[in-house]
């Protein structure tokens, strides 16, 4: 009598594969964000470009700068001072931690969803990318959200002048939103974590 070693590779049916290999049209959606990324990339440098150009005295480069961050003042402004100075800063973060946001909703949906990026031994290889999967990537863009929303905040404050107070008390509910929606998915997170353990 022989013994057969059951195989670990399953002949999937037709159907099955057809399903499987539908993960697929995922790729022209992350190669998409790619492109965005690329465009953020070059957002970031017109805006930097504009506030060295503008430290140098350029007003056209100034003006550029005050059209892009929405400030507005009851004098003209002929040079830059340390609230545009600090808005565009701001602005530039925020494009940083939307990037920051795209490369893991691209690399950590790639690699959940579609195929492994087999980047174990990668010496630049991230961190977090090691133990990533569909819970963990909610909390991380959860996480990340609520940084990006915090940075437009404080633009707005710093801003404020240029606001009605009925904006500023929006801005700060919808903030508090996602840090209560982002309280409510780690939490979930956690319970589910916790059912799936051994022993419980």
């Amino acid at each position: 009598m022989s013994l057969h070693t059951p195989s670990k590779a399953t002949a999937l049916g037709p159907v099955s594969r057809l399903i499987f290999a539908s993960r697929w049209l995922q790729l022209p959606l992350y190669l998409g964000l790619i492109a965005a990324q690329g465009i953020y990339v070059y957002h970031f440098w017109v805006e930097l470009i504009h506030l060295v150009e503008a430290a140098f005295g350029s007003q056209t480069a100034l003006q550029a700068l005050v059209d892009s961050i929405g400030y507005k003042t009851d004098v003209s402004v002929t040079h830059l001072n340390e609230t545009i100075i600090m808005l565009v800063v701001l602005a530039l973060i925020d494009v940083v931690m939307i990037s920051n946001l795209l490369i893991m909703v691209i690399m950590g949906g790639y690699d959940t969803f579609v195929s492994r990026l087999d980047l174990q031994g990668h010496r630049d290889q991230p961190e977090w990318l090691d133990h990533v999967n569909a819970s963990v990537l909610k909390v991380k863009l959860a996480t990340a959200i609520i940084g990006i929303s915090s940075i437009h905040l404080l633009k707005t404050f710093i801003n404020a002048a240029n606001y009605s107070d009925k904006v500023l008390i929006a801005q700060t509910l919808i903030h508090v939103a996602f840090l209560l929606s982002a309280m409510a998915i780690a939490y979930t997170d956690r319970l589910m974590h916790h059912s799936g353990a051994p022993g419980h």
